[in-house]
């Protein structure tokens, strides 16, 4: 990267289980909030990105797309994008990283919005893989329709045999992967936005209900109503918006293994590529990070990034989070401190660059870390894994 991209804003919706308000609605008062905090104006938007697009027509996994922000907005872009594939929830701040490097764009505005939650109300299939009983799920695609033979219906189930293989070879304990959880719900209670702010002990961890063994309800990230926007600037451009822009130091992306979920190593699926990749284009070191935001879609998928990218060692992970204080906000290394997915809401992939964003800019009110210049994010699982470096930096 030519390290010409910069964070110049961020927004947020209302986080809701579930919005009265609809994904569109939800979409212009986060994008309108990010624009707004950059200091600029509709007008300077020239670029538009987001992850998954116009997924199957507006599903509530992607209830509205590059297109319909475009419309709806009124905007006047000069290139925009959104695709399925590729790096994940985070691939919007990647290709429209790209796209400014490229001379395409001036601001791209980035956003991920996601309505779950309300769709659950109507059809309780709506998140489920393939087709069950004649409709549509979340991600019908024949590839999906191969697994519906052997009951898998949800992604729990294929995440659980990435948990039990962590615990075969590594040792990895229920007790020990609880402490995600907990973290999590005690980074929420922090949080005004939260789904989840309850205290949660140990032990309401380990009699939670088994959902796919090993992985317990609160393993499980929380569905909502929400949307995320995130502004990308060029470095020239950045110097003239509203704050101390954060810079994207590098990003991680690639895949060197199959598609299939079960096809690719279990204790570790494409994260490390995607680590590989984001190093090899930085000087920094995961010694420098002083906060990781880190997909927990599933728990097991956090611990999976940390050892991927190097904040503990391969197998190690079980060790490190044990007792919880190492990720804690006073720890060595913070995780998720928003809440992340298991208890803030299931943003999908834009509310951790959102968290890392205010952490660096020191506005995360009661949950602000003491010292936070660079942080690490990372989304996705299976085939799907994204990253990127943030860090503050004058221009």
């Amino acid at each position: 990267m030519k390290k010409i991209v910069y964070i110049t804003g961020v927004g947020q919706s209302e986080v809701k289980r579930p919005s009265l308000k609809s994904g569109a609605e939800l979409t212009i008062d986060a994008c309108l909030e990010a624009v707004a905090d950059a200091g600029l104006q509709l007008d300077d938007i020239d670029g538009v990105a987001c992850w998954p697009g116009d997924n199957n027509n507006g599903a509530p996994f992607s209830p509205i797309g590059p297109v319909g922000l475009k419309t709806l907005l009124g905007l006047d872009v000069k290139w925009f994008g959104g695709g399925y594939e590729g790096p994940g929830p985070i691939a919007g701040i990647i290709n429209g990283a790209m796209a400014i490097e490229a001379g395409l764009c001036r601001h791209v505005l980035v956003f991920r919005t996601i309505t779950e939650s309300s769709a659950r109300l109507k059809d309780k299939t709506v998140s489920t893989l393939g087709k069950i009983g004649g409709k549509s799920g979340r991600d019908s695609n024949p590839l999906w329709m191969n697994y519906t033979p052997f009951n898998v219906h949800s992604a729990t189930i294929l995440i659980a045999m990435y948990a039990q293989k962590h615990f075969h070879d590594y040792g990895l304990t229920s007790e020990q992967l609880g402490q995600i959880a907990m973290t999590c719900r005690a980074n929420a209670a922090d949080n005004p936005k939260a789904i989840y702010k309850s205290p949660m002990s140990l032990d309401d961890y380990m009699s939670s209900r088994v959902i796919a063994s090993p992985l317990r309800l609160f393993d499980c990230d929380v569905h909502c109503d929400a949307s995320t926007a995130i502004i990308l600037s060029r470095k020239d451009c950045a110097k003239d918006t509203r704050r101390d822009p954060v810079l994207i130091e590098a990003v991680g992306a690639g895949n060197s293994q199959p598609w299939s979920w079960d096809q690719i190593s279990l204790t570790h699926m494409i994260t490390r590529d995607v680590a590989k990749n984001m190093w090899s284009n930085t000087d920094l070191k995961p010694k420098d990070v002083d906060c990781a935001q880190l997909y927990d879609g599933f728990s097991i998928l956090t611990l999976i990034w940390m050892e991927a990218l190097g904040l503990c060692g391969i197998g190690e992970g079980g060790a490190f989070i044990e007792g919880g204080q190492r990720i804690s906000r006073t720890g060595e290394m913070p995780i998720n401190t928003n809440g992340g997915q298991l208890s803030g809401g299931r943003t999908h992939g834009l509310g951790y660059v959102h968290e890392a964003c205010q952490q660096i800019w020191g506005r995360a009110g009661d949950r602000q870390l003491t010292k936070c210049d660079t942080a690490v994010v990372a989304a996705g699982g299976g085939p799907l894994g994204g990253s990127t470096l943030l860090r503050r930096a004058d221009l």
